[in-house]
């Protein structure tokens, strides 16, 4: 099996893509698959075509990576790869859209309002402000003062042209992996600073994740049922993270990522290890399901 793992591009999340896409390109050539490892910034079709493998394994994060347009040129290019097809990579990526989608399907979320410059937000103190089209916690605030909203909308507002305010739930913090349909080990995440930001998640090593967390059986199974719920929802395959927060009264959905880290800080390969999947199987596995969806499409 050869397989080009795309890593890189033009997107906030640039760095992190390159570690895990470094990660994957070293699991699957200890898989002894052959691999073609490629760090882009764009590219369109031709480019993408005068590269080499059977399958993509695109470990790109952020709008043009995971949000649709790279998903697109994969359509176009017309081989098998790993992860969502263009119109569920766009709905998962716009945090607005995706909360409107998985209420829909039965799955608590915070209020949240789209901020428009000059316009009252309607969602009350404390809150989370953060861009509504990307990922990893870049450019996150939270604000528990009108002081400290209005510092955040300054910094944000003019570089930033979609935000979203949505209310702070004050809890614990979990995520629920799902690999092909089936949720892996539950993770409880516990950042050193009280947030858990872009900081906490690739740079700093002092945030703990906690496999097997105390917690009822009543929340870690909504957590899973809201977890499949959300895959479903939302036309998810091959892998993915959902994030929720957890209260009194139950868990919150926070966002889906389509296109999870694979880093050493990464929280999908770490619920795949406690579930006796080790980083091999997990990539493998992935690239081996693409090309054999694609088998099955042309019988």
């Amino acid at each position: 099996m050869r397989v080009l793992v795309l890593k890189g591009g033009p997107d906030a999340e640039r760095e992190v893509s390159i570690k895990s896409g470094s990660q994957v390109a070293a699991a699957l050539a200890r898989a002894n698959a052959h691999v073609n490892e490629i760090t882009i910034d764009r590219l369109d079709l031709a480019d993408l075509r005068a590269l080499d493998g059977d399958v993509i394994f695109p470990v790109l994060h952020g709008p043009w990576g995971e949000g649709g347009p790279l998903q697109e040129l994969l359509e176009q290019d017309g081989r098998p790869y790993v992860g969502c097809q263009p119109a569920a990579a766009r709905l998962a990526m716009d945090k607005t859209a995706t909360k409107i989608a998985v209420a829909r399907a039965g799955v608590s979320t915070p209020l949240a309002c789209e901020v428009l410059m000059g316009k009252p937000i309607t969602v009350k103190l404390p809150l989370v402000i953060k861009p509504s089209n990307d990922g990893s916690s870049v450019d996150l605030r939270i604000c528990r003062t009108a002081e400290e909203l209005a510092s955040a909308r300054q910094h944000l507002e003019g570089r930033r042209p979609r935000l979203i305010a949505e209310e702070f739930i004050q809890g614990r913090e979990f995520t629920v992996g799902i690999l092909n349909g089936k949720v892996l080990p539950l993770i409880e995440i516990k950042a050193n600073s009280g947030v858990y930001d872009y900081q906490a998640k690739y740079v700093r090593n002092d945030t703990q994740y906690i496999l097997d967390p105390k917690i009822s059986p009543e929340l870690k199974d909504a957590m899973n049922r809201h977890a499949l719920l959300c895959w479903h929802a939302l036309g998810l395959r091959d892998v993915a993270r959902v994030d929720f927060m957890a209260d009194e009264r139950g868990p919150w959905f926070l966002e889906v990522n389509t296109m999870p880290g694979f880093t050493d800080h990464s929280l999908v390969p770490k619920a795949a290890k406690h579930a006796g999947i080790s980083m091999e199987q997990l990539v493998l596995e992935l690239a081996q399901g693409a090309l054999n969806r694609a088998a099955k499409l042309q019988v």
